[in-house]
This record gives structure tokens, sequence and C-alpha cells, in this order.
């Protein structure tokens, strides 16, 4: 019980922090389950379904301040919900979860680390990507979101902002909706296939629809904490190579 209480605290927090620049929280919520020893029967549920409670918010709270754009969206949104559901219903070895996992955890950690001063909110004469390049990349980022359950933010927002598609608020809206849609259709997969959800789920809930809330509300307008972001990606890497070597 103590470790549920803990993880409480621990996704509250990873819930605030995330959904500032547009995340859901699932490579936190994953690395701090991966500290605490979870299994993989847990967390991949358990990840995707606080995913879509804190997606959810932030996408309102940055679309209600204007910085969703739909023509960004919809083309990598379209192959992501298909293959975010396939890869949600299928299943593999503990062991190479584990080592999938690690491998996201350390690239959500470096992505938090480097991109601190990449992005800004000029999004004037940004290219528009091409409709089979977003294909491509929305199809593949979904894939692997299903099945690892991290909602695909972490792959899709390096994306927008190193080939100059999207600034930094803009990037944080579409990836916000872009994780909501593969995690709903991610957990779709992972229940028809028999899944079922953790026991903790309600409590762990309230926990990061209230850290998205605060989060969200202060991501939209002008809240953005580098030092934040640093601790949180040495977390990140702690828990992605204890996935990996354990």
């Amino acid at each position: 019980m103590h470790d549920i209480a803990l993880s409480g605290i621990y996704f509250f927090s990873i819930a605030l922090l995330y959904s500032t620049v547009g995340h859901a929280g699932a490579s936190g919520y994953l690395a701090t389950m991966a500290l605490l020893s979870f299994t993989p029967e847990v967390m991949k549920p358990t990840a995707l379904a606080l995913n879509i409670i804190v997606a959810l918010v932030t996408t309102v709270r940055f679309a209600m301040a204007g910085h969703f754009f739909w023509r960004l969206f919809w083309p990598f949104a379209c192959a992501a919900a298909p293959m975010a559901y396939i890869g949600g219903g299928m299943s593999m070895d503990a062991a190479l979860y584990k080592i999938l996992v690690g491998i996201a955890l350390v690239f959500a950690a470096l992505h938090l680390m480097l991109r601190i001063n990449a992005a800004t909110d000029d999004t004037e004469g940004a290219p528009h990507p091409g409709i089979a390049a977003s294909l491509a990349v929305g199809g593949g980022i979904g894939f692997l979101s299903g099945l690892t359950g991290v909602g695909g933010g972490i792959f899709l927002s390096p994306v927008l902002i190193s080939l100059h598609w999207a600034g930094f608020r803009r990037t944080a809206a579409v990836a916000a909706a872009f994780i909501l849609l593969n995690s709903i259709t991610g957990l779709a997969g992972y229940l028809q296939t028999g899944g079922v959800f953790p026991d903790h789920i309600a409590f762990w809930s309230v926990a990061v629809l209230s850290g998205g809330f605060i989060g969200s509300t202060l991501g939209a307008t002008r809240f953005n904490s580098p030092a934040l972001r640093v601790l949180l990606g040495v977390m990140l890497v702690m828990a992605g190579v204890k996935m990996v070597v354990i």
C-alpha cells in the first residue's frame, strides 16, 4: 500500500510537469513504476489510462488558448490511431517489453533535456509537412505508443521542433491531442484482447487529473521550467537503465 500512495504523489507531480509542455506523462509514469518494480501487466494499462485523462485536459486547455492547429495534426493522427490499436492489442515477452520501455524512457529524457532552449513560439512561415511524411511518422509512432504504453508525444514533439514545423506551444497543443488519440486506441486494443485495469486506477486518476489541470493551465500561458525538466530527465534515465539491465 505504501508504494501505491507514493506512486500517487509521483504521478501528480509528473502530470503537472509534463502537461506544461503538452505531454501527458506516460514516460514519467512508466519510470515511476519501473523504479517501484511494478509488473508490465500493471505498467502498460496504467500509463495508457492516465495518459487519456491528462491528455484530454491538456488538449482542451491549449486549444482554448488558441494553440491547436488542425492542419498539422490530422495527417499524423490518421495513421497513428489504427497502428496504436494494433500495438495496444499485442503482447510480448516481459524482458523485451522492459527493454523497449527502457529505450523509450532514455529517449524521453534526452528530448526533455535537449529541447530546453530549442523551441520558440515563432510559427510564422513554418513549412507544412508533406502528407506522406506525416502518415509515415504518425503510423510508426502510433504503433510504438500502443505497444509500450507511451503516448507518442515524446517522439512527435522532437520531429515537429527539429524540422521547424511548429513552435513551442503549437507543438505542445498538437502533441497533447496526438497523445490523447493514441492512448485511447492503444487502451482499446489492450482491453479488446482481454486486458484489465489495475486495482488502484481510480486513485491514480484523481492524482493525475489534479496535476494535469494545474500544469496545462500554466503551460498554455507562461510557465516553462528548464531546471525541472533536467531533474525529470535524470529520473527517466535512471528508470530506463533499470528497465534494461535488471
